[in-house]
């Protein structure tokens, strides 16, 4: 039977690595999003609004996917918000596609918060997980939308009969522009404008993370265990942490990335420095800057996410993420974090998002 996949938040950095994944596998595959792009070649555009459940049926009156991903989620101001907002995403988009009776497995992505508490109490003191991070840890007491996503399609799956997985990145490291949780393209961004003005890179993190142990997930790597997850038998109905496969330390990958733009860097000197701090003043150097070099965007907001770098980079305790549950089962994909960043750092150069 034909696999035809409808990639929901396909213009985000997770759903479009995994687009272009599922294309270049073969599969027939929909890109879902309020505002999708036709980048990827062999994406079918869909635009639909997950927020109203008649709009969804009209843009979904053709479409009968057997997979779904599930890679978008929208920020509100307090955790109670998220949790109302980002759970009627899954339960609108599956009630509409419940008569359908065509979806075999959904696939859900997460994260670490589930892990470390909502934005609101995230890694706070007297709540700190015992790391690495493994999947069968229990949920924490704080409300958190993950948990409300994860029960919504839980609870669909029991009326609908169809399998789920839920996968828990790291910090997602990848290309999509616009992305407002992309760590990479920040980094990237603070790095040009150090350059550009002669200034130290600061770490703005925290000591834990500064001499800690760490990973991340390539975008990349997450689309290959999203698609292994969806047609592996033995990987139904599971939830899996998911990084590179690789460990390392933030006070030897600073000094890398440092090296990579050629600048000067400045590590951990027993004070957190916000990047949201260090960059408030900069959209007119910004400006300059895109000028200068013929950039493709000179709003700053649009491209870098200090606040969510710093929400990272500042936490009190290391953070590395257990893998053993899918490598058991069989996936044993890895990827080279220094190359993850590398890889970015060239692509945002060459699509002139950076110098």
């Amino acid at each position: 039977m034909e696999n035809i996949a409808l990639v929901v938040g396909a213009t985000g950095i997770t759903g479009s690595n995994l687009a272009q994944e599922l294309v270049t596998n073969g599969w027939t595959t929909y890109g879902l999003a309020r505002n999708p792009n036709s980048n990827i070649s062999g994406l079918i555009p869909v635009k639909a609004d997950l927020l109203d459940e008649d709009n969804l049926k009209v843009a979904l009156e053709n479409i009968s996917p057997t997979h779904i991903f599930f890679t978008t989620w929208m920020r509100n101001e307090t955790e109670e918000e998220n949790i109302k907002v980002n759970s009627a995403l899954v339960r609108n988009l599956l009630n509409v596609l419940s008569p359908k009776k065509s979806v075999q497995h959904v696939a859900l992505v997460t994260g670490l918060k589930h892990y470390l508490g909502p934005f609101e109490a995230y890694a706070k003191s007297g709540s700190l997980p015992e790391t690495p991070l493994r999947e069968e840890q229990p949920r924490l007491e704080y409300p958190n939308f993950y948990y409300a996503q994860e029960d919504a399609v839980y609870e669909a799956s029991e009326r609908d009969s169809f399998t789920w997985s839920i996968h828990r990145p790291h910090t997602v490291i990848g290309y999509a522009v616009g992305n407002l949780m992309n760590m990479g393209t920040t980094l990237a961004i603070y790095a040009s404008i150090c350059k550009e003005t002669g200034s130290k890179f600061i770490f703005p993190g925290s000591s834990a993370q500064w001499n800690g142990l760490s990973d991340v997930t390539d975008a990349r790597i997450l689309a290959k265990q999203l698609i292994w997850a969806s047609t592996t038998e033995g990987a139904k109905n599971q939830a899996f942490n998911i990084t590179n496969g690789d460990i390392f330390r933030w006070k030897w990958l600073w000094e890398k990335i440092a090296d990579h733009f050629q600048i000067e860097f400045e590590g951990f000197d027993n004070n957190i420095r916000p990047l949201e701090k260090e960059l408030q003043n900069d959209q007119e150097l910004w400006e300059n800057i895109s000028e200068k070099y013929h950039l493709k965007e000179n709003n700053l907001s649009k491209i870098a996410s200090a606040w969510h770098t710093d929400l990272d980079l500042g936490r009190p305790i290391e953070v590395m993420t257990d893998m053993a549950n899918s490598r058991k089962l069989g996936f044993t994909s890895y990827q080279s974090t220094l190359d993850s960043f590398k890889d970015l750092f060239r692509k945002l150069k060459e699509e002139k998002i950076i110098p």
